[in-house]
């Protein structure tokens, strides 16, 4: 059981990497050159628009402390960006993608300007051991009325600086990391700049979306592409109250998004606060491991007793697989069991069970299983193209590699192994860990574990 317990454990890291971050080592590397995603795989949305509606006005007017917000608030006009500070290299790049993206997709007139020109939107780079010092559980915020680092921290007290106080977005600051992976870099980009352009909550209940505390999304998708073009819909103007704005919703999202069809706003859409408080707690690094076990243990319970929806009781069920490693590892695999028969009930949830499926691999691998382990690879790696995520599709390919190599296959796992680490370049930035991180796997193999039996043995019969 202590073998389960570090195969399982050592593979935490790819579940949202908000939480964790990794520091850039710039020195010479003989590894492959970095790949990079290139091409955005979008799906439109599947929810009908009454749903979208009422999902819009709980994203647009409560805050994720639950403050109610009593008025509607965008930019006016055309919409620019420029970049100050150290920023990585791959910030400019993947910050390109990301305004084509809102220009084609959700119809915004949104630019990139010069560091030294104004802007509608700052994006500033700075030490994380900077941003910890004020925002300890951040890894990246945006903040309304602020035109710096120096202006922010000069002014961070002040009314005007809260978001409850907008009637109008006319400039935000965006600070995030310039030490950490590109993809943290890239998944911060996607989560401030949307948030500073529109939405200002996160819902467990949307599946499908970065608008979502779960994190399991870390670049915008169909649907929340979908939210932001609404948002800034000419039926909308600044200073609006929700039912005003509840009133244009029905019409605006019928004619932007007709094959979610004509109707009104569903019913307000309730979660047990109980639960929100369980899985907050369990989901807390900064709580104790037995704190966090009991909460994923009664977030589980309150899900299932409350006929909550699958991907909420899933998520449940994936936390306590996660905070069950260390004490209880054959609860941890039956909760990933658990919670991957319910991921995979629906398409929107596709995301999460490739995380889960991760888990799963690599105990196939550890056991001797490799075919199993390339089957569970090979189903979750669409998905997780798709959603963009290096750190997890490095992991997934280099548990690949491994199972190719048992199976004999050197030529197909020389080359698998070879696109696990230029993904992992971008997913970790750090070479010395993405050689800890390819360890890590090799580690959990039977190959590792057999020639390690092999040189025990021979220690012993030379004495």
């Amino acid at each position: 059981m202590i073998r389960v317990a570090k195969i399982l454990g050592i593979l935490f890291l790819t579940a949202c990497s908000t939480g964790e971050t990794s520091r850039l080592d710039t020195s010479g590397s003989d590894l492959p050159p970095m790949q990079t995603f290139t091409e955005a795989r979008v799906a439109p949305p599947v929810a009908p628009n009454s749903v979208i509606a009422r999902d819009f006005l709980d994203l647009a007017f409560r805050l994720e402390n639950g403050t109610r917000l009593t008025t509607f608030s965008r930019f006016e006009g055309p919409i620019t960006v420029r970049v100050v500070g150290r920023a990585p290299s791959t910030l400019d790049r993947d910050l390109d993608r990301l305004l084509v993206r809102l220009r084609s997709e959700a119809d915004l007139d949104i630019q990139k300007v010069g560091s030294r020109s104004s802007a509608s939107i700052t994006v500033q780079a700075v030490p994380i051991a900077d941003l910890q010092r004020v925002a300890p559980s951040a890894a990246c915020f945006v903040r309304p009325n602020v035109s710096d680092w120096s202006d922010y921290r000069a002014r961070r007290n002040s009314p005007d600086t809260l978001w409850s106080g907008l009637n109008e977005r006319k400039r935000m600051a965006i600070f995030l990391p310039n030490d950490v992976s590109p993809q943290e870099v890239r998944d911060c980009l996607h989560e401030e700049i949307a948030q500073a352009l529109g939405p200002v909550n996160d819902l467990f209940r949307l599946t499908n979306s970065i608008f979502n505390d779960d994190n399991f999304h870390s670049v915008l998708t169909g649907y929340d592409m979908l939210i932001l073009r609404t948002h800034y819909d000419a039926g909308l103007q600044n200073g609006m109250s929700p039912d005003e704005v509840a009133r244009r919703l029905p019409a605006i999202l019928a004619r932007l998004n007709p094959r979610g069809g004509r109707a009104g706003i569903a019913p307000p859409k309730t979660v047990s606060s109980e639960w929100l408080r369980s899985i907050t707690s369990a989901m807390d690094k900064r709580t104790s491991k037995p704190r966090r076990r009991s909460a994923a243990e009664r977030a589980v319970s309150l899900a299932a007793v409350n006929g909550a929806p699958a991907s909420q009781l899933a998520l449940s069920y994936y936390w306590l697989g996660r905070v069950s490693i260390g004490t209880d590892p054959e609860k941890a695999l039956n909760a990933f069991l658990s919670a991957r028969a319910l991921y995979r009930q629906s398409p929107r949830t596709e995301t999460q069970g490739a995380q889960v499926a991760l888990q799963l691999a690599a105990f196939q691998l550890s056991v001797g299983q490799p075919g199993t382990a390339i089957r569970l690879v090979d189903e979750s790696l669409p998905a997780t193209r798709r959603a963009e995520n290096a750190v997890l599709l490095s992991l997934l390919l280099f548990v690949k590699a491994e199972a190719l190599t048992i199976q004999g296959n050197d030529d197909a796992a020389a080359s698998t192994q070879r696109e696990a680490l230029s993904w992992a370049r971008y997913g970790f930035g750090s070479d010395a860990e993405v050689r800890e991180r390819a360890a890590e796997i090799l580690a959990i193999s039977p190959r590792t574990r057999n020639a390690a039996r092999n040189t025990a043995q021979n220690s012993e019969t030379a004495t």
